[in-house]
C-alpha cells in the first residue's frame, strides 16, 4: 500500500520536488563551504602555534649546546681553583639560567662551586649533597657516554617558601687522554624558559615545561584574550632525559565568513536561489501545456513503436517526410538517410527502378485505387532482397488539403520462407514414404543377421575341427562336444529367424512380441558369443548379476541384440590396445535396479570398457543412423539400440569411465503397469 501512495505523491509533486532537492543541494553546498573555510583557518591557526613550538624547541637546543661549549671554555687543565672560580662566576653573570657550577673531581668530590649571584636566597642552603643522587646520575651516564649528559628535574624548595624545578647538566673532562673530571651545572627550568627562547614567542601565549600527566614543571608568558585555545606539545629530548614543551594559546577563531572569498561564494548562492525562485514560477506557467503535449506525443510514439508494419509518408514530390522504427529496421537504414531523399529511394532494387518509378508516377497522380494492395521487392541496406504488401492512402492535413500519401508496409519474406519450407517439406515426405519401409527392412536385416550368421560359422568351423582331430577315436567327449555344436548351431540359426521376425515386426511398426524374461537369462543367452569375442581379442571378461533381480517386460531377442551390440562395440574399442596397458583389457557387465524408482523400479545395464574413450567430434553423431568409425562397419548399431530401449520404455545413455574409456547403459521396467508406447 506504501508504494502505490509514494509513486502517486511523486507523479502529482514531481516538479516541486525536483526543485525542493535543488534549493537543499545549494543551501547544503553553501553551508558545507562555509564549515570547511572554518576547519580551514583553524587548521591553520593550529598550524601556527605547531610552527611556534617547533621555533621554541629549536630555541632550547641552540641555548643548551651554547652553554655546553661555554662550559668547554672553562675546564679546568692548567688552572687551579681560585682562577676556575673566576671564570665560573663571570659566566653565572652572562646565563641566568645557571643556578650554580661545580667542579668535581673523578669521585665526584666537589673542587670548587660558584653559585649564581641571582639566585642567592635559594642556592644559600644547598649543601655538597643537596642533589648527589642527580649529580651521581648524570655523571655516570655522562662517563659511560662520553659527552654532557642531563639528569630529570627535580624541586628544590627555597628558603622563604618558594623553589624551583632543577635539572643538573654534568660534562666530563680529560687530561692527557685521561678522565680527569666533571664541570656540573644547575639549571632553573623557569630561567631556561625565558632566557634561552626569544620573547617574540612567549609574548601573548604561555609556554611551559610539563610531565606526561599534564603536571607544569615551569612556565613563562600570558596568553591574550580570545574564544579558543590552541594547545601544541613538542618533545625536547636530552642525552639522560627529556622535557615536554607546552604552548598554548588563546586565540580569536574564525568567523562565520572567514574570508572574502567564502562570503563572494556565499552572496552567488543567495543569487543563485533567487533566481531559481523566478525560474521556478515561470516553469509552473508552462506546466500544464508542456504535460497536454506531453502526453499526446507519448501516446503516439507508443503507437509507433508498437507497429510491426513499416509507415512511410510523402509528399506531392514523392519526398519522404516520415517513417517509423519498424520501416527503418525493415530496409536496414537509419531515419536520417531516408527521410529527404526522392527518386529512385535507397531501398529500390537497381534492376527495378524504372518500373518502379513509372509506378510510382501513377500513384501519386491518383490514378490508382489508394487502398489496393500491391506486392514489390524491396532491397535492404547489406543488398538482399526481400518481397513486400504496400497499402497507401492519401495524407490529408487538419484543413482537409491532401500534403502527400501514407503507405503501410508489410514484410512478407517469412510467409514466403514457410510456404516454400511446406511445399519442400511435402516432396520429402512423398519420397520418404515410398522408400522407408523397403530401405529399413534390408538395412536392419543385413545388420541383425551378422551375428546369427557369424555364430553359426564359428559353430560349424569348430565341429569340422573336432570331426578332424577325432577320425580315429570314438569318445565320449567327442560325441558329447559335437551334439553340443550342433545344439548351437541350431540355436542360433532359430535365433536368426526370431531376429528376421523381431525386425519385420518393427519395421511394420506393429507392438512386439514381449515377455517377463530374468535378467539371468538375458545374460546366458549371449554368454557363449560375448566369450567367444572376448578370446578371440583377448579381453577379461567380467559379469555382476545378482541373482535376486525382477523380471523384467521386453522382447527377448532384441534386448539380447542391444547387449551383444554394446558388449561387442566396447571389446573393438580396446583392440587396439596393449595387453599390458594400465587397468588391463576388461569388459564389464553390470546389472542393478537403479536408485530412486521404488514404486516403479527399473532395471539398468552398465557396459564398460577401458578403451580410448568416444572423441568430442564423433559424440554429436554418435546415434545418427550409417555414422560409423569402423572400415566395415555399418552406422547402424547404437541407432537400432537406442529405438529398442525407447521402443521398452527406457533411455539408452553414455558417460566417461575414469582413469579411461566409456560406460553405456540402458534401463528396462520391471513392473508392467500400462502398456509401453512406441517410439
Amino acid at each position: 500500500m506504501i508504494w502505490p501512495q509514494l509513486r502517486t505523491l511523486w507523479r502529482l509533486h514531481r516538479r516541486g520536488l525536483l526543485w525542493g532537492a535543488l534549493v537543499s543541494l545549494v543551501l547544503s553546498v553553501l553551508l558545507t563551504l562555509v564549515w570547511l573555510a572554518g576547519r580551514f583557518e583553524s587548521e591553520k591557526l593550529q598550524m601556527q602555534t605547531d610552527r611556534e613550538a617547533s621555533d621554541a624547541i629549536s630555541d632550547l637546543r641552540v641555548g643548551l649546546n651554547q652553554n655546553i661549549r661555554l662550559l668547554e671554555s672553562i675546564i679546568p687543565a692548567q688552572v687551579n681553583g681560585t682562577a676556575w672560580t673566576l671564570q665560573a662566576e663571570a659566566l653565572l653573570r652572562e646565563r641566568r639560567e645557571w643556578l650554580r657550577l661545580e667542579w668535581r673531581d673523578m669521585g665526584l668530590r666537589v673542587v670548587a662551586a660558584v653559585n649564581s649571584p641571582s639566585s642567592q636566597p635559594l642556592t644559600g642552603r644547598w649543601s655538597v649533597e643537596h642533589l648527589a643522587a642527580e649529580t651521581q646520575l648524570a655523571c655516570r651516564q655522562a662517563r659511560r657516554w662520553g659527552y654532557a649528559t642531563y639528569s630529570p628535574s627535580t624541586y628544590v624548595a627555597g628558603e622563604e617558601g618558594g623553589g624551583v624545578e632543577v635539572v643538573q647538566m654534568c660534562l666530563p673532562w680529560a687530561q692527557d687522554g685521561q678522565a680527569a673530571g666533571y664541570l656540573v651545572a644547575s639549571y632553573a627550568l623557569p630561567e631556561v624558559l625565558s632566557q634561552l627562547i626569544s620573547p617574540s614567542l612567549y609574548r601573548g601565549q604561555q609556554l611551559s615545561f610539563v610531565e606526561a600527566d599534564g603536571t607544569r614543571l615551569a612556565m613563562v608568558g600570558q596568553m591574550r584574550d580570545g574564544r579558543r585555545i590552541f594547545v601544541s606539545q613538542q618533545l625536547l629530548g636530552l642525552p639522560g632525559s627529556s622535557l615536554v614543551l607546552r604552548v598554548d594559546s588563546r586565540r580569536t577563531g574564525p568567523d562565520l565568513f572567514p574570508n572574502l572569498l567564502t562570503a563572494v561564494v556565499a552572496a552567488l548562492s543567495l543569487a543563485l536561489l533567487t533566481v531559481l525562485a523566478l525560474l521556478g514560477r515561470d516553469t509552473r506557467r508552462r506546466q500544464k501545456a508542456e504535460h497536454e503535449l506531453a502526453e499526446a506525443l507519448a501516446f503516439r510514439k507508443a503507437m509507433e513503436d508498437s507497429l510491426v508494419t513499416g509507415l512511410r509518408a510523402r509528399d506531392l514530390q514523392g519526398r519522404i517526410t516520415y517513417v517509423n522504427p519498424a520501416f527503418c529496421e525493415m530496409v536496414g537504414l537509419l531515419p536520417e538517410t531516408l527521410l529527404g531523399s526522392s527518386n529512385p529511394p535507397p531501398y529500390w532494387p537497381p534492376e527495378m527502378i524504372t518500373e518502379y518509378g513509372r509506378r510510382q508516377a501513377l500513384r501519386l497522380a491518383g490514378n490508382a485505387p489508394p487502398r489496393e494492395g500491391i506486392e514489390s521487392v524491396f532491397m535492404r541496406h547489406n543488398g538482399e532482397r526481400f518481397p513486400v504488401l504496400i497499402f497507401e492512402a492519401p495524407l490529408i492535413d487538419a484543413n482537409g488539403t491532401q500534403t502527400g500519401w501514407m503507405s503501410a508496409i508489410l514484410d512478407i519474406s517469412e510467409q514466403r520462407r514457410i510456404e516454400e519450407l511446406s511445399r519442400a517439406s511435402q516432396e520429402r515426405l512423398q519420397a520418404t514414404a515410398r522408400l522407408a519401409s523397403m530401405g529399413e527392412m534390408a538395412s536392419l536385416l543385413s545388420h541383425e543377421l551378422n551375428q546369427p550368421l557369424a555364430a553359426i560359422s564359428s559353430y560349424a568351423n569348430g565341429s569340422r575341427n573336432l570331426l578332424q582331430d577325432g577320425q580315429e577315436s570314438d569318445s565320449p567327449s567327442l560325441r558329447r562336444h559335437l551334439s553340443e555344436a550342433v545344439l548351437r548351431i541350431a540355436q542360433q540359426a532359430e535365433r536368426a529367424g526370431q531376429v528376421i521376425k523381431s525386425v519385420h515386426d518393427f519395421v511394420r511398426r506393429r507392438a512386439p512380441s514381449r515377455e517377463w524374461v530374468r535378467p539371468r537369462d538375458l545374460l546366458d543367452s549371449v554368454t557363449p558369443l560375448v566369450r567367444l569375442q572376448g578370446r578371440k581379442l583377448l579381453i577379461d571378461l567380467q559379469f555382476n548379476v545378482p541373482d535376486d533381480l525382477p523380471a523384467v517386460w521386453c522382447d527377448q531377442a532384441m534386448v539380447e541384440q542391444v547387449i551383444l551390440n554394446l558388449t561387442r562395440n566396447g571389446m573393438q574399442a580396446m583392440d587396439g590396445l596393449e595387453p599390458n596397458n594400465t587397468g588391463g583389457r576388461r569388459l564389464t557387465l553390470t546389472m542393478r535396479i537403479a536408485d530412486g524408482h521404488n514404486s516403479n523400479p527399473q532395471l539398468v545395464v552398465e557396459v564398460t570398457d577401458l578403451g580410448c574413450g568416444i572423441d568430442p567430434n564423433v559424440e554429436l553423431n554418435l546415434y545418427t543412423p550409417f555414422f560409423t568409425t569402423k572400415e566395415e562397419g555399418m552406422g547402424l548399431g547404437l541407432s537400432l539400440c537406442r529405438t529398442v530401449v525407447e521402443q521398452h520404455g527406457g533411455q539408452l545413455i553414455h558417460r566417461p569411465h575414469h582413469p579411461r574409456g566409456t560406460v553405456f547403459s540402458f534401463t528396462l521396467p520391471c513392473r508392467h503397469t500400462t502398456e509401453p508406447r512406441e517410439a
